[in-house]
């Protein structure tokens, strides 16, 4: 019998490749993307926008399916799912990288770490909110985020991007700040070595900057969360996820020998599904693909040492391509829809019910109410206008009803509906290209993805 190599044996013994690992780890999160989500939008960019509808992550070579509950509920939050999907392991929802019992979990960036790789992190939420910061930190409460923005000083990530400076920001000061202490997180990044961007009238200076050896960046180029896509496009005030990836790239790849690590997460398709907004989620799928697009770019340069990794945290919403007894899609119905629900629409009704009818003409071209919808738009009025909170939160899911009213009948226009303005439990798709990407194929749970990108690192969770 041949003897197997000592290689071979520690391959055996650990489970982890010790052949050769992977150089460039791409990790791309879409938050609430559900297959749904996915297929939606190549239909759009086809009929709407007259492009080439088919997705760069529906385009890669190793294709799977995860499933995405968490420990304590089948229906999981992006704590939770976070957790699983960079450390490995389940925890109940609302926790970041903790156990249920409370032990500290280590995640792909401290694997990366260990092995003197570059790290990052880029989002288009606020830096502290759940998905970042399982990347980064351990906390028992997702809603801490004052307590875990003082931790990305210690967490040494060489690259942060995202929106979100009112944790980092002392309670007095030249910016708006969410914490109750007076607290400079900045100023500690700054005297740990970062090169900060902080405000919304930072982005032009963090795209025209060029990165030095080694230097390290934080960016929060927003009070909250970054604006929707949908938003975003009438002005580029504020970067766009692929510029962002882009300059990550950049600052973690310039004289770099032993590699990185960067997580990008496409945050807000999971807010505007929420929000039961069908392009806003299009809008923003397709901002994170486009970011995808720049990753290959990259990858197109170096394929031997890299891998990328597209996954979810969970469905949000329950999009269904599919509305009554209808067999047909009618997505000409999206076509003069450019506001967001949420940050946009949910704020143009003021009490006025004329003035509100006018601006759904004009603004997206609503002026062929129907009897039912028109009558369901005063439904919502009324119930706006009384501040009737049980119609509020159990017909319009917390969100202004005037708004919901508007989302549902656009959807029901176009043949969509929604089942939940929460998460589901529906499995996502996943999708790899690069080095090691064939074990990214099959049904999986989403701690099987964490466990093979540390495999594929030469690391274990």
């Amino acid at each position: 019998m041949k003897r197997l190599s000592k290689t071979a044996l520690v391959f055996l013994a650990t489970g982890v490749s010790a052949f050769s690992s992977v150089k460039n780890v791409i990790y791309f999160i879409g938050d609430g993307l559900g297959p749904s989500q996915r297929q939606i939008t190549e239909y759009y960019k086809t009929e709407v926008l007259g492009q080439d509808g088919k997705l760069a992550m529906n385009s890669m070579p190793a294709l799977g399916i995860t499933t995405t509950h968490a420990a304590d509920t089948l229906i999981t939050d992006s704590a939770a799912a976070g957790t699983a999907l960079a450390t490995g392991f389940k925890t109940n929802n609302g926790m970041i990288s903790m156990l249920p019992s409370g032990e500290k979990l280590k995640s792909l960036t401290d694997i990366a770490k260990n092995k003197d790789m570059k790290t990052g992190i880029i989002t288009s939420t606020r830096l502290t909110h759940a998905t970042p910061a399982v990347f980064v930190t351990t906390n028992s409460s997702r809603a801490n985020e004052a307590e875990m923005a003082e931790d990305f000083v210690k967490a040494n990530i060489d690259f942060y991007a995202g929106g979100g400076y009112r944790f980092f920001v002392p309670k007095t000061g030249e910016f708006k700040s969410s914490r109750k202490d007076e607290k400079n997180v900045v100023k500690d990044l700054e005297n740990n070595g970062y090169k900060t961007f902080i405000g919304e009238g930072s982005s032009k200076n963090l795209l025209s900057y060029t990165p030095k050896s080694n230097e390290k960046v934080f960016a929060a180029l927003t009070n909250s969360h970054l604006p929707y896509e949908i938003d975003r496009v009438k002005d580029n005030s504020t970067p766009s996820l692929a510029e962002l990836t882009r300059k990550g790239i950049e600052v973690l790849s310039k004289e770099n020998n032993k590699g990185f690590f960067l997580m990008v997460e496409g945050g807000r398709i999971d807010h505007a599904s929420h929000a039961q907004d069908a392009v806003g989620t299009i809008m923003d799928t397709i901002a994170f693909d486009d970011a995808i697009n720049v990753a290959l770019e990259f990858y197109k340069n170096d394929p031997e040492n890299t891998l990328i990794v597209v996954a979810a945290d969970h469905e949000t919403g329950g999009m269904g391509l599919g509305y009554g007894n209808n067999y047909s899609l009618n997505l000409e119905a999206l076509k003069n829809i450019k506001l967001s629900v949420e940050d946009k629409l949910q704020k143009a009704y003021k009490g006025n019910k004329e003035e509100y009818f006018s601006y759904l003409d004009k603004e997206l071209g609503l002026n062929n109410l129907t009897v039912v919808e028109k009558e369901s738009i005063e439904k919502a009025i009324k119930a706006e206008d009384n501040k009737d909170t049980t119609a509020i939160n159990n017909s319009y899911g917390g969100y202004a009803p005037t708004a919901i009213s508007v989302a549902h009948i656009i959807s029901q226009r176009a043949g969509l509906q929604w089942t939940s303005f929460a998460h589901t439990a529906t499995q996502v798709p996943l999708s790899a290209t690069g080095k090691t990407s064939e074990n990214f194929v099959g049904f999986k749970d989403n701690t099987d993805v964490a466990k093979e990108i540390a495999n594929s690192m030469g690391g274990k969770l």
